[in-house]
C-alpha cells in the first residue's frame, strides 16, 4: 500500500504539494528521510515554477537589461525556497513496518502558493536594480497563471 498520494496531495494552484517516502530499520530516521525527501521535491516544483514566473514576467516588461534582471529574479527565487521550505506543512504522515522491521515512513507536505509569492514580492521590493521598475500587479498576474496550470495538469 502507497499512503498520502493521489490527487489530494498534488499542487494546486492554491499551494505546492510533495510527497515522498523514507526507509529505514530505525523509526525515526525513515521520518527524517521522508520529511527531507519531500522538501526537496517541494523545493525542485517551486524553483521550476519561480524560473517560469521570472522568465515570464521578465519577457513582458521592458527592463533595459534583462539579462541580468532574468538573473536577479532566478537568485531571488533560490533565497525565498530556501528560507520557505521550512514553513511547509505537513498535511500526510503514515509509518508503516514491514515484515523484516524495515521503517517505511510516507510524508505529504504543502506551502501556500501566496505565501511564496509575498515572499518574493518582499525581496524584489527590497532589490535597489528592481524596485523602480518591479510591478507587482504584473508579477502577481504572471505568478496565479502559473499556479493555475497545476489545475489544468491535473484534467
Amino acid at each position: 500500500n502507497e499512503y498520502c498520494t493521489g490527487d489530494s496531495y498534488m499542487s494546486t494552484s492554491e499551494a505546492f504539494r510533495a510527497t515522498a517516502t523514507g526507509e529505514s530499520m530505525d523509526r525515526e530516521t525513515a521520518k527524517k528521510k521522508a520529511r527531507s525527501n519531500s522538501q526537496s521535491e517541494l523545493a525542485k516544483t517551486i524553483s521550476s515554477t519561480m524560473k517560469i514566473v521570472g522568465d515570464n514576467y521578465v519577457n513582458s516588461t521592458e527592463f533595459n537589461n534583462k539579462e541580468e534582471i532574468t538573473e536577479t529574479f532566478q537568485e531571488m527565487a533560490r533565497t525565498v525556497v530556501d528560507q520557505e521550505i521550512r514553513g511547509a506543512v505537513e498535511i500526510c504522515e503514515k509509518l508503516t513496518q514491514r515484515e523484516d522491521g524495515t521503517f517505511v515512513s510516507y510524508v505529504a507536505i504543502e506551502l501556500s502558493g501566496q505565501k511564496i509569492a509575498d515572499a518574493y514580492k518582499s525581496g524584489l521590493s527590497q532589490n535597489e536594480k528592481l524596485k523602480a521598475d518591479y510591478n507587482y500587479e504584473k508579477f502577481k498576474d504572471t505568478f496565479e497563471k502559473e499556479m493555475e496550470k497545476f489545475e489544468e495538469d491535473r484534467k
